[in-house]
């Protein structure tokens, strides 16, 4: 979907055409989109609207927020193509989020509007721009930078008047309230009495009061409670309960965000060790000289590579009490929690084997990871230098939290993100979760991000200062997941309980793997 920002001013109009109501009309119009005026969009690539490229019937356009459909503001109620472009009348919805954005027009923090339009028939210039001859107007959006030098709001009709139907200005009228003469209360005078002692109800007594209710029961509670001890919880320590509130808290998400990604194989049940075949010298084709001569010819050579099985466990030693005892299930949350150690040591393993794979001459320096420039630009120098290598490009950034948020911090000339949380069509990849989540496709590569990138050493340099750009089929992962055991010890009246499996990383290719992070001294 084609999105660009176009001149447009806001109606001075405040008003409907009914002057009797004196409704305001919270409504824009101008022009939507200028015709046959080229835009440059963020990748760089230019487009123009040919003359009646948008329709002025079909489904009304939403007026939104920043090209998002679930921020709904409005509705474009009316449309016109003349000579200059498409013109339109937007109305902005009567709600709170609508005054919002009435207020943000009034001080200028939005002063554009910009079109989503689905581009249905279009053509390119002898420039390479892109020419629309027809597409579905979707949106038209309220945002602060557009695309075009002169798409900026003028006017902004969002003052709601305060005139009566009478058409008499508030500010003229005239209430003349007339105070009515003080009443004076009279209170009657009451005397102290002594308090006469409560003497407390007989049964019968009691329910007599619980069947007349109304207030007299009420009042017989009351001087029940009034005439009883006061009582504290220091006072009734057996009586109270210490309950215990599930589920219990856990500081540590147990996930495996390399060995999810690359998704684990199946493990060979026999043998410590197996064998991986891998290609060393491959053979070779070449142009025949003259004929009847020799063909050109290598022998193929086979590498076996040998992968040893890891066995990774924890097991913790349980009373028969504190599992008959505890709630919730103490046996439940220990099992629970070894199988999130045995995730995140796995998770562990398969980053120690990709770091301590990596030569330092696949190494591709950044300077400065503030400069969003620079950033790029080493990345696509360590895309071509694993496509040279055998033609397979690059679809994984691996990195850890600290370089995540380097990411997230990248901002054009503009100040503006890099990679946005939501990008517009001409973005070059986003970070969908903002905050919330270590997720993105910035540049088309999926994003992993794990915590198990630690102190492991590169030099000088610690290796959560780098991230790994890699094909997904350069580091393999093996998986036998053996999963829970549990064994009685009478002796002790005790359970032992374990989870285990067996677990293998083989970097198969560190050509298809690049570092990208400062230089190592």
């Amino acid at each position: 979907m084609i999105q660009l920002t176009a001149p447009v001013a806001l109606a001075a109009a405040a008003y409907d055409d009914d002057e009797d109501d004196k409704k305001p009309r919270r409504a824009i119009m101008d022009v939507a989109v200028p015709w046959n005026v080229d835009a440059t969009v963020m990748d760089g690539s230019r487009v123009r609207f040919a003359p009646g490229a948008l329709a002025e019937d079909g489904p009304a356009p939403k007026l939104v927020e920043s090209h998002d459909m679930s921020q709904i503001r409005g509705l474009v109620t009316s449309r016109r193509s003349t000579d200059a472009g498409m013109e339109f009348t937007a109305k902005i919805a009567a709600t709170r989020a609508g005054d919002d954005v009435l207020e943000l027009l009034k001080m200028g923090a939005i002063d554009s509007v910009s079109v989503g339009v689905n581009p249905t028939k279009w053509s390119y210039d002898d420039n390479g721009t892109m020419v629309i001859q027809a597409g579905d107007w979707m949106e038209l959006s309220l945002v602060a930078v557009p695309a075009f030098a002169a798409a900026q709001i003028t006017q902004v009709a969002a003052t709601i008047p305060t005139v009566p139907k009478e058409d008499t200005p508030m500010a003229d009228a005239t209430i003349t309230v007339e105070a009515e003469a003080p009443t004076i209360m009279t209170t009657p005078t009451l005397y102290a009495q002594a308090k006469r002692p409560f003497k407390m109800p007989s049964l019968t007594e009691y329910l007599a009061a619980m069947h007349r209710g109304g207030h007299d029961f009420a009042q017989m509670n009351a001087n029940i409670k009034a005439a009883a001890g006061d009582d504290t919880t220091t006072d009734t320590p057996g009586l109270l309960p210490t309950p215990v509130v599930a589920p219990i808290f856990d500081d540590i998400n147990p996930i495996r965000p390399v060995v999810s990604a690359l998704g684990p194989r199946a493990m060979p049940g026999a043998g410590k060790v197996f064998i991986r075949p891998k290609i060393t010298t491959h053979t070779s084709v070449a142009n025949q000289a003259t004929e009847l001569t020799g063909l050109s010819s290598t022998t193929m050579v086979i590498n076996d590579l040998q992968v040893t099985k890891k066995t990774f466990g924890g097991t913790v030693l349980l009373s028969e009490q504190v599992i008959d005892f505890a709630d919730p299930s103490m046996l439940t949350a220990v099992l629970t929690d070894l199988a999130g150690q045995y995730a995140l040591a796995t998770e562990k393993e398969a980053i120690d084997t990709l770091v301590a794979g990596m030569s330092l001459g696949n190494l591709q320096v950044v300077s400065d990871f503030t400069d969003s420039a620079e950033v790029i630009a080493d990345i696509y120098d360590a895309a071509y230098e694993i496509a040279e290598t055998g033609n397979y490009f690059p679809n994984v950034m691996v990195v850890s939290p600290k370089r995540w948020a380097t990411l997230g911090k990248l901002v054009d000339g503009s100040d503006r993100p890099v990679f946005p949380q939501t990008a517009p069509i001409n973005g070059i990849g986003t970070l969908p979760g903002g905050v919330t989540a270590g997720n993105g496709n910035p540049l088309g590569l999926n994003l992993i991000v794990s915590n198990q990138v630690t102190t492991q050493a590169y030099g000088n340099q610690d290796a959560v200062d780098y991230l790994w750009l890699m094909t997904s089929r350069a580091l393999e992962v093996y998986e036998q997941q053996k999963g829970a055991i549990s064994i009685e010890v009478p002796s002790t009246l005790g359970r032992q309980v374990s989870f285990r499996g067996y677990f293998a990383a083989l970097l198969i290719n560190a050509n298809e793997v690049r570092l990208i992070g400062p230089a190592v001294s």
